[in-house]
């Protein structure tokens, strides 16, 4: 798969939709107006035409690009390797070796991220089988939580 060529074809929808307002792409996609104004001055989102009286105007390859993006971040990947990954699906002549290598660090990730969640869940699961029918002042998942000295638990995803 590493000497594979990568076509994204954003433009390729049956039938083509051009002059689309900003509020039907918005409805389409199911991203927020502001967003997708927000990926237009980030460069991740092409700027759309604008129209006689200075609307944004979209077209399918909008349409496209922005269910990428938002696929994406449904799976997610960070706006940077976003970004990247667009600019390699640009490209289309380049091997897929770059997306494969993005997909399988994401994956890593991902990997870490569920091994950090299964730990929580262990120790979710041993605090409430701790927990008797006493008081909330006898309450040991008050005192696991009060500890702070479990702040680490998933320092990974905050980027500590």
């Amino acid at each position: 798969m590493t000497t594979a060529q990568i076509s994204l074809d954003f433009a390729r929808v049956d039938p083509p939709v051009e002059d689309m307002p900003i509020g039907t792409l918005a409805e389409r996609t199911g991203c927020k107006v502001q967003t997708i104004r927000w990926y237009e001055q980030t460069g991740m989102l092409p700027p759309a035409l604008r129209s006689a009286g200075n609307q944004r105007r979209y077209g399918t390859a909008h349409l496209h690009r922005l269910g990428f993006i938002r696929h994406a971040r449904e799976l997610g990947f960070p706006l940077e390797e976003i970004r990247d990954l667009l600019g390699l699906a640009d490209a289309p002549d380049q091997p897929a070796a770059d997306i494969r290598a993005a997909a399988a660090s994401h994956r890593a990730t991902v990997r870490s991220r569920i091994e950090r969640l299964a730990a929580l869940e262990r120790e979710l699961d041993r605090m409430i089988a701790a927990v008797d029918a006493g008081q909330t002042t006898d309450c040991r998942i008050i005192d696991a939580l009060a500890g702070h000295a479990h702040g680490h638990a998933l320092a990974a995803d905050r980027g500590d």
